[in-house]
């Protein structure tokens, strides 16, 4: 039996997924880490990555390379031509019985969200990204041109937000008490210091965020602002991705998929779609169908079968896709 496999290489964490054709979803892979080759470990790196968690999905799915009869690797870093050219010939490389189909994150999440038609997908998690997709089935990718980005562009928003509030440059903040209490320091400056210092240490960017996003839903005027523009930020670029596919002015789908969009609408993603509108632009918001790695198991599907997704082989992906559990950053 040939077998399918689709990758969702991101900027904190790679998911693999193993399918047959008919659309079952034999078994999954996810570690946590680095797939952008522009990251500092490098591209060989990031291949290793990606290689590790692909085998463990065939490792559930009792199954080896040679069997895999097209992989796609939905992959942040996939960004200029010469990327694409890159990693796919490492994959090409891995001992695939098929070929490998390299595309952008964005591209993955764009068809995992709205598999068909003008859309766009804006992409929010440890970074983000967006994918448009034209009436000709043309698509754009937000690539280098994105900002803003995601959660750890966020959690340095908190901080840089606690510590104007601690200063008196801004309003005071529950956002205060959240940070000192996921850090344990005993005050703004001890934290600062944890952060910042030569020996310091990585933001805890999913208590973080989350903190954020639950003191912006409170009304706090701090976390709300900082919720807002950075949202803001991301419905601008979803409008400008519109743009780019020449669907502004038409009905097109829009979806918003990512660790910092579930469970559904938040201080966040509304402060996108206010700014989508302010563009005078009047997408039909809708919840994404699958997640990103689902979307490059599709991409591969569809080029084997050389025809839209039929909806039987869609329905057996629904009814083996793997938890959203297994996609989730905001646990750490």
């Amino acid at each position: 039996m040939t077998l399918f496999l689709g990758v969702d290489g991101g900027n904190s964490k790679v998911v693999a997924l193993v399918a047959s054709l008919d659309g079952t979803i034999l078994g999954a892979g996810r570690r946590l880490g680095s797939a952008d080759i522009y990251a500092a470990a490098g591209p060989g790196a990031a291949v290793a990555l990606v290689e590790a968690v692909m085998d463990e999905a065939l490792e559930q799915a009792g199954s080896t390379r040679r069997r895999i009869g097209r992989a796609v690797f939905s992959m942040a870093g996939a960004d200029w031509p010469e990327d694409l050219t890159l990693l796919r010939r490492t994959f090409e490389a891995s001992g695939f019985g098929g070929p490998a189909i390299v595309v952008n994150d964005g591209i993955g999440a764009l068809v995992g969200a709205v598999a068909e038609g003008p859309a766009v997908v804006v992409a929010i998690g440890t970074g983000a990204a967006t994918g448009a997709r034209g009436h000709d089935g043309g698509t754009w990718h937000s690539s280098f041109w994105q900002s803003p980005h995601g959660a750890v562009e966020l959690a340095q928003g908190m901080l840089s937000a606690v510590v104007r509030s601690e200063l008196g440059i801004d309003p005071p903040t529950v956002l205060r008490d959240q940070l000192l209490d996921i850090t344990g320091d005993g005050s703004v400056d001890a934290a600062l210091h944890r952060f910042t210092g030569r020996d310091s240490v990585m933001l805890p960017v999913g208590r973080m965020v989350r903190a954020l996003l639950e003191a912006a839903e409170l009304d706090d005027a701090v976390a709300a602002r900082v919720i807002r523009v950075h949202g803001t930020g991301l419905g601008t670029m979803a409008a400008a991705a519109a743009r780019r596919v020449s669907i502004a002015d038409a009905p097109f789908a829009l979806s918003f998929c990512g660790s910092l969009a579930r469970p559904g609408p938040n201080a966040l993603t509304r402060a996108a779609l206010h700014a989508i509108h302010a563009a005078d632009q009047a997408p039909t918001l809708v919840t994404p169908r699958w997640e990103p790695a689902i979307g490059a198991l599709v991409i591969g599907l569809r080029s084997e079968l050389a025809t839209p997704l039929p909806e039987d082989v869609a329905a057996r992906l629904d009814a083996s896709a793997p938890p959203s559990s297994l996609y989730d950053i905001l646990d750490t």
